[in-house]
């Protein structure tokens, strides 16, 4: 009698792992500017109660009258299935007892927000700059520092929270595009054991959370490569960005007033003579000096030549994408529990010194989608609206969708 038992609780509990899995994804879009830089008082405290609200967010790079719907009934509709939704920690860390809970009451409501739109929540702690001590650099000290244990209790927390909005809803995203470098076997362990160990830590507050990993180097897919999936489960999704070549899909310039942009894309699709003619052209247009135009150049025709000598193009981003599917099958992972979490091209200023042409940044876009899809691997896109050159909706007047950009992600035009 004791071994049927035995056999029909093993036999149950093996049918349960094998139908678990993590919350069904396909096609997501970022929301960043919503919670992520809590507002700030002048001494640099946290505002309290901390986080924007919709209407601020939402009024913050147009006026509230160009919005005359809703923002996330808006998303669902144009056939996005979830949200990235990027949450500063800074006001969690920063808090503790009834502080804390208050502003988790405040994320929670948020998450129903848009669980009410009929979207998923991919609830992202996208760590920021503007409070230093509540920095992601608070846990690069190793992963028995005092900043790492405070992150991760303050993750706990969050999961807490999140089983409670609704297992069949939410996932958690614990770390973004944590930069443990280098990328090979010849840094330290400590990023394995963080990712390991904040699994351990949700999973003693929810077996059912799906939770996003990710590796270290930024986040990147040779970050994840380098990344042992020991505390693996079927409620795990393995995340990565794509946005390689950075020197394509960021064409910014550090110094002030500098130009860097008009690669194209495909690199064969044009040559450095064009390009270098096209950054002159724009100087020109913007009334540089001739040595202005000479210290320019100097730095533009290194980034020019770097790239074309790279020639970037498809079978190097089908060759990426490769690296991220034969890690996950080398350990027993569906590429469908794979995650691009994020993948963008800035677009082109209209004084032409940062970006890509609108026709290169979509060709781009259109070609890491089709790879994510060709590997059934779920996809966000960054974001659905910003004013820095990677937003979904126009950045003027009403929220109305690029609709080449949704073109390109193989979406209906709304």
């Amino acid at each position: 009698m004791r071994r049927t038992a035995f056999v029909a609780a093993w036999m149950l509990g093996m049918a349960i792992a094998a139908s678990a899995a993590p919350i069904p994804l396909q096609r997501g879009v970022g929301v960043h500017e919503w919670l992520n830089w809590s507002p700030v008082e002048e001494d640099g405290s946290y505002r309290w109660p901390p986080y924007r609200s919709e209407q601020e967010w939402r009024a913050g790079h147009r006026p509230l009258t160009d919005w005359p719907g809703d923002a996330f009934t808006h998303i669902r509709s144009m056939g996005f299935d979830f949200v990235r939704l990027s949450v500063d920690p800074g006001p969690l860390l920063a808090s503790r007892g009834a502080k804390r809970q208050q502003a988790l009451d405040i994320l929670a409501a948020a998450v129903e927000r848009v669980t009410s739109a009929g979207l998923k929540v991919v609830f992202d702690l996208h760590g920021v700059t503007q409070v230093p001590a509540y920095s992601m650099e608070m846990i690069y000290d190793g992963a028995d520092s005092e900043g790492v244990a405070s992150y991760r209790q303050m993750v706990v927390a969050v999961a807490a929270m999140l089983a409670r909005v609704g297992t069949d809803k939410v996932a958690l995203e614990p770390y973004n595009e944590p930069a443990y470098y280098p990328c090979d076997s010849s840094g330290s362990d400590d990023w394995q054991r963080i990712m390991a160990d904040t699994v351990r830590d949700i999973r003693a507050v929810s077996s059912e959370l799906t939770i996003v990993a990710t590796g270290a180097c930024g986040g990147s897919i040779a970050g994840l490569v380098n990344l042992a999936p020991g505390f693996d489960d079927p409620n795990v999704y393995y995340s990565f960005h794509m946005y390689e070549p950075h020197s394509f899909t960021h064409q910014r310039s550090d110094g002030t007033g500098a130009f860097a942009s008009g690669l194209p894309w495909p690199a064969d699709s044009s040559t450095p003579e064009k390009v270098t003619e096209t950054v002159k052209a724009r100087m020109d247009a913007a009334g540089l000096s001739p040595v202005e135009q000479v210290m320019n150049m100097v730095a533009a025709r290194q980034a020019i030549a770097r790239y074309f000598e790279q020639n970037w193009g498809p079978s190097q981003l089908e060759a990426s994408f490769r690296q991220a599917v034969d890690w996950a099958e080398a350990h027993g992972i569906p590429g469908r529990r794979l995650f691009m979490g994020e993948f963008g091209v800035i677009l082109m200023s209209a004084d032409g010194r940062m970006g890509a042409f609108d026709a290169d940044r979509l060709r781009y876009l259109e070609a890491v989608r089709q790879q994510a899809e060709r590997f059934a691997i779920p996809w966000s896109v960054w974001e659905f609206a910003n004013p820095h050159g990677m937003s979904l909706i126009l950045p003027d007047g009403p929220p109305i969708a690029d609709a080449g950009l949704v073109r390109a992600l193989g979406l209906a035009s709304q």
